[in-house]
């Protein structure tokens, strides 16, 4: 892909999609104006993203962006089952093209595509998982209307630009259950409300080094990089509680 490729406008909704992605509060969910505005960045008509499960071969947890507004329950429901593409597009890890896996001609003629894709209008398809180790956090999958483009090297490499900054932030979302000890707990509480570690040293007698053992310890947990993405954690699940929700648990001590 050449710069020449990338607008002004381009480079500045790139770095609004990367700054969403850093935010701490954003950490473990897609948002839906994220992908709103990778679905404008790649000039696209259509946007979805699932959670994909390896092991039952599914997708769940679906968003979708200007489909109608059965898109997703008909997809889980029915359609999933009739897909012919993304269990291959699964295997790619990065951003490819749907004509890569299935030729156009081949896809025309499945059930998927004249009862679900042409009913919404999709037509040009790319799809992109991101994966954390061997764990599926999201995908994102990008489409054209008829009579449009197909994706262009430009759009995959966008696409494909974003995944390091997509998985450190999405792969929050199957580890805010992740226990840490009551100690941890504790520690990231007193994290939260702003202590430094020799104040959280003095309130649980415990050494410098001790706190900043327990600290590394509940990041590392949580895949957080820093002492605001661990308050942001804190203050979620306080958030979620107050509201009456199930919080994520900070621990599985009584």
């Amino acid at each position: 892909m050449s710069l020449r490729d990338v607008s002004s406008v381009d480079f500045q909704l790139f770095g609004d999609i990367v700054a969403r992605f850093g935010d701490p509060g954003s950490f473990g969910e897609l948002h839906p104006e994220t992908l709103t505005d990778i679905a404008r960045l790649l000039r696209a008509d259509y946007a979805a993203s699932y959670v994909w499960c390896g092991k039952s071969g599914t997708s769940s947890g679906g968003v979708a962006w200007n489909m109608e507004s059965d898109h997703v329950n008909r997809y889980e429901n029915w359609f999933q089952y009739r897909d012919p593409m993304t269990r291959e597009l699964r295997q790619r890890c990065h951003a490819t093209p749907v004509d890569a896996v299935i030729s156009s001609d081949a896809l025309s003629r499945t059930e998927f595509f004249n009862d679900f894709l042409a009913r919404d209008g999709l037509h040009h398809g790319m799809s992109m998982f991101v994966v954390d180790g061997a764990r599926d956090v999201r995908d994102f999958r990008i489409w054209r209307a008829k009579g449009k483009a197909e994706f262009s090297p430009r759009d995959i490499a966008l696409l494909d630009a974003l995944e390091p900054f997509a998985r450190r932030s999405l792969r929050r979302s199957g580890r805010a259950a992740t226990n840490l000890t009551p100690r941890e707990a504790e520690v990231a509480n007193l994290v939260a409300r702003g202590c430094t570690d020799r104040d959280i040293g003095r309130v649980l007698k415990i050494s410098f080094a001790t706190v900043r053992t327990h600290i590394n310890n509940a990041m590392q947990k949580h895949g957080y990089a820093n002492r605001a993405e661990l308050a942001a954690l804190v203050a979620r699940c306080a958030a979620l509680s107050a509201g009456g929700a199930t919080a994520p648990a900070l621990h599985g001590g009584p």
